[in-house]
């Protein structure tokens, strides 16, 4: 492949480009400034992480370590079918090519994670906890990174 390299005085002594303005090919494009707003919400943002740091401590410090929840079943049920709709349309949208399909993912991603760690974490001593690992470890997990790397992808991939 060829180059074509002009230095400025040859356009500027060129005939018919008096006064031309030389125009650079490849500049180097300047991060976009976010809006005022945006800022203001990502600085809020940050500022309630912080916030939440030293709630982790009187979580951990003043939790009984063991408790009944009333609507166990319903919690269970709406996770794993949250995630079932969060597959279904990470599927659909990336099948039909659609770049939507990154927040679809990102979301299902995010879901598997939570779900390999509180089944995990609640789960009885035994094969109650036998189970949750290997239901982590060979589904939620697996799947949770196949669809952390189709958000990832999207993301880099040019508009």
């Amino acid at each position: 492949m060829h180059q074509l390299t002009l230095r400025d005085e040859e356009v500027a002594g060129a005939e018919g480009f008096d006064g031309a303005e030389v125009i650079p090919l490849h500049e180097e494009a300047e991060e976009p400034r976010p809006a005022p707003g945006m800022r203001r919400a990502g600085w809020l943002l940050v500022a309630c992480g912080l916030a939440l740091l030293p709630w982790l401590f009187v979580l951990a410090t003043g939790l009984p370590a063991t408790a009944t929840a009333a609507h166990w079943p319903v919690a269970w049920v709406g996770l794993d079918a949250l995630e079932a709709l969060g597959l279904i349309a990470t599927g659909l949208l990336a099948a039909r090519g659609d770049r939507r399909h990154a927040l679809a993912a990102a979301a299902t991603a995010t879901l598997l994670v939570v779900d390999a760690w509180f089944d995990t974490t609640t789960a009885a001593p035994g094969g109650d906890f036998a189970t949750a690992v290997a239901m982590a470890l060979g589904a939620e997990l697996p799947l949770a990174a196949l669809c952390g790397r189709l958000a990832l992808q999207a993301l880099s991939r040019p508009a």
